[in-house]
């Protein structure tokens, strides 16, 4: 564990305060810790480990500071041995005293029941040479009357327990107990592997001292029809193990499911491996679709384990479904790099979507997985997904009719930005604040700038354009220089231009603003985060790369070639004058939250824009995480870590930054494979099929901490207006007809059938319908045909093999909350009855 340091006493003992509060539970008493990055108080730096004291409020004593020099600012503080330990008992002892990782007393009581049903498996054995027969009730009821006959457990005080045993969960156990099942190999694999980092490297909690697993929620409830002894017998075949669970019809019903695979990284690699294992889509119209548009990177092969290093350059998709294949020759492995967004939905449409059984989405962005759960839901396809962070994991399922649909958190760095902008701008505390204004810094200069200006260029007045557009145009357009780019050496002059606007003058010039001591008032109240303006030097890497990457970026910008000659850069920089406030047209408001041009300024602006019109218009950049080429990573973890140097914050690496600003779940080898096999554990609920809600489950785990949680989805939110009742899964559905209907014969319809007065209709973001609109403007618009009020108003025609036109609608009388479900126009080719329906 790493925090943030806020300030360090002087004393014996020294304390000191962590910057988020919050991060004070992550150490304990006696904690051997390390420092870096402190300013003044440098004999902290690289010191050996120091034991530290956690204190009520908080704060943490670590030793005799008295004679160190006065701490200024920054640092960051280093768990490096934890305190904790525990003393495990004797084998013999704990099979009579378990102590069992349990999240509730009901789920004691459930451990403690398998506890004695292993042991019970164990002794039936030992007395028969053999395990119990796959679903043979005879010797299931000899388990349980050996578990009957079992010492009663002793609590830890040695009392005897006195719940009673639970008959009917050691019978199930019994029945099935022949079996193996690759899911459950995965997420106890995981576990055992992290237990063993955890006595390799003594971080985190080891287990204390039982962790009992099951998934016998897989199996038909009672009172379902359960597999008989026949159907479970041994075939000879690798499917043997998960035959002896759930039975030859099983898997051949698995074998014929075809599902789509979104994302084919660390979780992605695992579930398609467990796909193999399991035999999905291994036999007659069966297969598995694999999407991924990435390529495999270096760093990827420590944690994706169907790639090798001959690999690297190459499509994952088409890698991972090699792979896929070699561990099972019967699977049908579809490899796609097409990306699965809003831009591909002619691929991944109606067509490709009715031969898909289901998807399992394995991806690295919340807003992916958001866009595959609506596609999901459109379609009313089964979702199962994963997502890590470190060693937490989650797994979940979302069925049709049956549970609520995925709804993902908020992400750490989203587009509408979580952060205050006044703190990221001027008051950053921490190193997210800082990486989000990097990637502000990113879009306003290399993306935002080049579409503004191109649009101008087809302007000869810049009245109409508002003042934000127009700061961001001067400080791009003009920087350091007074043309456009020729040159490298140009792209460079500008990269360094900026490199003093944004760590140098631009600090100043805030200072001057708000002053450390104004009139006597502190503005800033603690000295540690008052910023301090850097000075440019070529010998410091991070300048340099900053340089590099934005001097790059602006080549791209304006279609020049770049360099990637650090050294040749390093040269160029100690040759180059640096520019001084008068060459950059910095902008610094009056005050923080406005800011105007004046005339002269609007001007220079226009005078510029003239130069720049008579070239090719710009290349706007969008940015791109993935491509370790491109400089986009580059620019934005340099441009933090100097903000981070400015404002005494502990700066985040390369790696790290990516992870945080391109929004990436960091993945770890254990956490993946537990959460990859919870996913395979709720796949064979779905394949299984139909089932109750109260068998699924969402899964939670944080292997660090020992925590495991799993619970019973919700059942979907059910909306009423009027006669409609209707839930998230549901939709509108009206035929089009033949001939087809005009909008007034679906809004009158809508009222008719369901009794909705529609206020507005939209098709994405186009307005096909006011009841504000004028009555000329309705009197032109009532009489056309749907598909053809879609075609003027979006100018889009529906393709020939699309089935629906999507449709939303607002209606009279509807509460703030109210969602009324899709309308789903049906495309019909031949003549329909005209009428509507909610899909049950």
């Amino acid at each position: 564990m790493t925090a943030t340091i806020q300030h360090i006493s002087k004393g014996s003992p020294g304390i000191l305060t962590l910057r988020k509060e919050a991060d004070a539970h992550y150490f304990h008493n006696g904690d051997l810790v390390t420092f870096s990055s402190i300013e003044g108080m440098v004999e902290l730096n690289h010191c050996d480990p120091r034991p530290i004291h956690v204190q009520e409020d908080g704060t943490l004593e670590i030793g005799d500071t008295s004679n160190f020099s006065c701490y200024l600012r920054g640092g960051a503080v280093t768990e490096v041995k934890s305190s904790q330990t525990v003393s495990h008992e004797p084998l013999d002892a704990a099979l009579l005293q378990p102590r069992v990782v349990a999240q509730s007393p009901q789920e004691v009581h459930r451990a403690h029941c398998l506890h004695q049903a292993f042991r019970a498996l164990h002794k039936f054995q030992q007395l028969s040479g053999r395990p119990p027969q796959p679903w043979d009730p005879a010797d299931a009821e000899r388990v349980v009357g050996l578990a009957r006959a079992l010492e009663p457990l002793r609590g830890t005080e040695g009392e005897p327990l006195e719940k009673p045993l639970d008959e009917a969960l050691v019978r199930r156990v019994a029945l099935s107990s022949a079996g193996g099942l690759s899911p459950m190999a995965a997420v106890l694999g995981a576990v055992a592997a992290q237990e063993v980092l955890k006595a390799v490297s003594r971080k985190f909690m080891p287990l204390d001292q039982w962790l009992y697993f099951d998934a016998l929620d897989c199996l038909p409830e009672d009172g379902e029809h359960l597999p008989n002894p026949e159907d479970c017998s041994p075939r000879c075949c690798r499917y043997d193990g998960q035959i002896a669970v759930f039975g030859a019809g099983f898997q051949e019903k698995l074998s014929h499911q075809h599902y789509l695979l979104v994302g084919a990284g660390a979780i992605g690699c695992e579930l398609l491996k467990g796909f193999a294992l399991a035999g999905l889509g291994a036999g007659g119209s069966g297969g598995v679709t694999v999407a991924d548009m990435d390529h495999v990177e270096h760093s990827n092969l420590s944690r994706q384990f169907l790639f090798r290093t001959q690999d690297i350059g190459r499509p994952k998709a088409e890698v991972a479904a090699e792979a896929a294949h070699r561990l099972n020759s019967d699977l049908r492995v579809t490899p796609r790099t097409d990306p699965l967004d809003s831009t591909t939905e002619h691929i991944y449409g109606d067509e490709f979507f009715s031969r898909v059984d289901g998807v399992a989405a394995a991806l690295d962005s919340f807003q992916a997985r958001r866009y595959v759960a609506a596609r999901c839901t459109h379609y009313l396809k089964p979702l199962l997904e994963a997502g890590t962070q470190g060693t937490r994991g989650s797994a979940s399922v979302f069925i049709p009719h049956v549970t609520e649909e995925y709804r993902a958190p908020t992400s750490t760095i989203s587009e509408d930005a979580p952060y205050p902008v006044c703190t990221v701008r001027y008051f950053p505390s921490t190193v997210e604040h800082t990486l989000q204004w990097a990637r502000d810094e990113f879009e306003g200069l290399f993306r935002l700038s080049a579409e503004t200006i191109n649009c101008q260029q087809a302007l000869t007045s810049l009245a109409d354009t508002d003042g934000p557009n127009l700061l961001t145009l001067q400080q791009v357009v003009l920087g350091a220089l007074r043309s456009r780019p020729r040159t490298w050496q140009d792209c460079v002059m500008w990269a360094l231009g900026h490199w003093q606007l944004s760590f140098h003058y631009g600090i100043t010039q805030l200072l001057k603003h708000l002053p450390p001591n104004k009139e006597g008032t502190r503005f800033w109240s603690d000295p540690t985060q008052c910023p301090q303006p850097l000075e440019f030097d070529a010998n410091q890497d991070t300048h340099v790369l900053y340089v590099l990457a934005a001097a790059n970026l602006y080549a791209q910008m304006h279609g020049l070639p770049g360099s990637q000659d650090q050294p040749a850069l390093r040269e160029m920089l100690k040759l180059l004058p640096l520019p001084g406030p008068q060459d950059l047209a910095p902008i610094f408001p009056s005050d923080l939250a406005s800011a105007k041009l004046g005339p002269e300024q609007v001007q220079r602006l226009h005078e510029a824009l003239k130069v720049w019109s008579v070239d090719a218009p710009l290349r706007p950049l969008k940015f791109e995480k993935d491509d370790d080429s491109n400089f986009h990573v580059d620019f934005v973890a340099a441009a933090a870590s100097l903000r981070a140097q400015n404002y005494g914050i502990p700066p985040a690496n390369r790696a790290q930054s990516k992870r945080i600003v391109g929004q990436i779940i960091p993945a770890i080898a254990t956490s993946t494979a537990a959460v990859a096999g919870l996913v395979g554990l709720e796949l064979y609920k779905v394949v299984g099929g139909p089932r109750p809600l109260s068998a699924f489950r969402h899964s939670y785990l944080h292997l660090a901490e020992n925590y495991f949680s799993r619970w019973v989805p919700c059942a979907p939110a059910i909306q009423k207006f009027n006669r409609l009742t209707w839930t998230c899964w549901d939709r509108l559905k009206v035929p089009a007809g033949q001939p087809e209907r005009t909008l007034k014969s679906l809004l009158d319809h809508l009222q008719e059938q369901h009794g909705l007065k529609v206020n507005m209709l939209l098709q994405g973001k186009a307005v096909l319908y006011s009841v504000r609109w004028s009555p000329e403007k309705q009197a032109q618009y009532l009489p056309l045909r749907v598909t053809e009020l879609v075609r003027q108003v979006t100018g889009q025609v529906p393709e020939p093999e699309q089935q629906v036109l999507v449709l939303e609608l607002s209606c009279e009388g509807e509460d703030e909350d109210t969602t009324f479900p899709p309308l789903h126009y049906e495309l019909c080719k031949e003549a329909a009855p005209l009428h509507s329906n909610i899909e049950p």
